[in-house]
């Protein structure tokens, strides 16, 4: 049985090493076309339109996409308070439980979206994605955030995420520097879960004071 699970483990290994930039290229592949196609035919209204008629299902791809930072067609500070304000919000206040579904979905798809960008950095370069047509980050800004992660580590990761204008920053660096996927995951999840709680009160002050009128 030992001798069994060891060699299906060489295999899988096998495979992962000889397909996996393949089988990672594919699938960014299929969310880079899923991107474009919304960036020629969506808007925020669209965004909107698709959440208000899909729900909880249809934030998952949208945050797979916004992690992987192939969300053209709207802004992704928008995403979470948007679901809020369309799925949670009703006559007698805000349903709780939704709201936990949707930082949920959140976490898990920008997550997923962020994985799959830290290991084609890690499988194909930092030269490779460069030359990509759908890969939209200048080289000169790259090179910015590569200097925070020689700097300051897989922390840096966390911190980034969690932050405007440096969200998902870290990721190509991370890749490029093999950085344990797991490690890579965690704190990757951990810094969503902070944006996204702190965009999430951020929209509810501002709608108790009248400042904000979404969507």
């Amino acid at each position: 049985m030992a001798s069994l699970e060891s060699t299906n483990q060489s295999r899988l290994r096998d495979f992962a090493e000889d397909y996996g930039l393949i089988v990672v290229a594919g699938t960014f592949f299929l969310l880079a076309a899923t991107g474009v196609v919304l960036f020629v035919f969506g808007d925020e209204e669209f965004a909107r339109r698709i959440i208000d008629d899909y729900g909880l299902p249809a934030l998952l791809p949208i945050f797979v996409l916004e992690g992987a930072m192939l969300l053209y067609f709207a802004p992704s500070e928008a995403l979470v308070p948007g679901a809020i304000e369309l799925l949670a919000t009703g006559s007698s206040g805000y349903r709780w439980r939704t709201i936990l579904f949707i930082m949920v979905v959140a976490t898990v798809g920008a997550t997923a979206g962020q994985v799959a960008l830290f290991q084609l950095a890690k499988r194909g370069g930092r030269e490779w994605l460069l030359q990509k047509p759908w890969f939209r980050i200048e080289e000169s800004k790259l090179d910015r955030f590569d200097g925070w992660f020689d700097r300051w580590g897989k922390w840096a990761v966390l911190v980034s995420n969690a932050l405007l204008f440096t969200r998902g920053m870290l990721t190509v660096p991370a890749g490029v520097a093999e950085m344990d996927v797991r490690e890579f995951a965690a704190l990757s999840a951990v810094g969503t879960v902070v944006f996204e709680t702190w965009l999430a009160l951020a929209y509810h002050y501002a709608v108790s004071l009248g400042l904000l009128n979404f969507f």
